[in-house]
């Protein structure tokens, strides 16, 4: 048989297709959102920065007649990114495919479940190297003071106080809140949430009234969650962040002079992919009579400006 076969070199679209849909319809999955998305077409590749002070002189000055306007410019350095591949498979036997009843549809079982655990592995790096310590411009240690699961705690002054830190010091306003889904159970019963709330409405805790308070256009709550048991074993299932909450600035529009706290570089120049990075595939695996459908996704979540962000750790008991 000559080699490449058409499978080979084959992307499945309608799978590839299902793949995004699901992506997009993930809305516990956050660290694309933070990060936001830059699609590349090179796997590893150049990016210039900018000097922020040099964007912060006011160094005009008067002109005389007949004489040269005043002079300015600026810095540029660079760094790098290089998107990792990551890929998952599952196979569907042909006696697994032909014993099927309906409604189950097996590639696409196949493909939701390769392409939620791809996602997970992306959550799960973006907390274990974003969502911590010795990474931002800030750590607060909450616990240095009172907790914001204890009462007479301030959570939203606290909060109000580095949105204005980091506007001060940057330039740029942080838009972004990221909470653990434990964090957000203890401020939303907090009397300095529930005092600022109007009593002519309903009190229905909402992340949007926590983003009206502390000036930010949004609120994400970290609710993704993990089963660390290994396979065949009775799950474990926990939550991927805890007891933690990050202010940062996220770029609305990603771009070559955009400041961002951080980017997800995905690399959608792989053959097949979306601008996300994900593709899926399917071919056969004859000796195994199987056909074989895989997800692949290439990206690198890069720490941009670490003075856009404020991580704030150990905030309840």
């Amino acid at each position: 048989m000559s080699q490449p076969t058409k499978s080979d070199v084959h992307v499945n679209k309608p799978l590839t297709n299902i793949s995004i849909a699901y992506l997009q319809d993930q809305t516990q999955y956050i660290s694309a959102k933070v990060f936001p998305n830059v699609p590349v077409q090179k796997q590893s590749d150049v990016y210039f920065k900018y000097d922020k002070g040099e964007w912060h002189n006011a160094n005009a000055k008067p002109r005389a007649p007949g004489t040269e306007s005043a002079g300015t410019g600026y810095t540029l350095s660079n760094d790098t990114y290089f998107c990792k591949p990551f890929a998952l498979h599952k196979d569907v036997p042909d006696q697994l495919r032909q014993n099927a009843d309906q409604p189950l549809d097996m590639d696409r079982d196949a493909t939701l479940i390769t392409t939620r655990s791809i996602l997970l592995t992306q959550e799960k790096d973006w907390m274990t190297n974003y969502f911590t310590t010795g990474v931002w411009g800030d750590d607060v240690d909450v616990s240095m003071g009172t907790q914001w699961s204890a009462s007479g705690s301030t959570p939203i002054s606290t909060l109000c106080t580095y949105v204005t830190k980091v506007e001060k010091n940057t330039g740029f306003k942080p838009n972004t809140l990221v909470i653990s889904n434990d964090v957000w159970a203890a401020i939303r019963n907090n009397a300095d949430f529930l005092d600022r709330i109007s009593v002519t409405v309903d009190k229905i805790m909402t992340t949007d009234l926590l983003a009206r308070l502390i000036e930010v256009e949004r609120v994400f709550v970290s609710s993704a969650v993990e089963n660390t048991a290994k396979e065949g074993l009775t799950a474990s299932m926990n939550w991927l962040s805890s007891k933690g909450a990050m202010l940062c600035y996220a770029a609305p529009n990603p771009g070559l002079m955009a400041p961002s706290a951080g980017y997800t570089f995905s690399w959608s120049g792989l053959y097949g992919a979306g601008d996300n990075g994900l593709r899926t595939l399917k071919f056969r695996m004859q000796h195994l009579a199987s056909d074989r459908v895989e997800s692949e996704m290439a990206y690198d979540q890069k720490l941009v400006a670490s003075d856009l962000g404020v991580f704030f750790h150990k905030c309840i008991a």
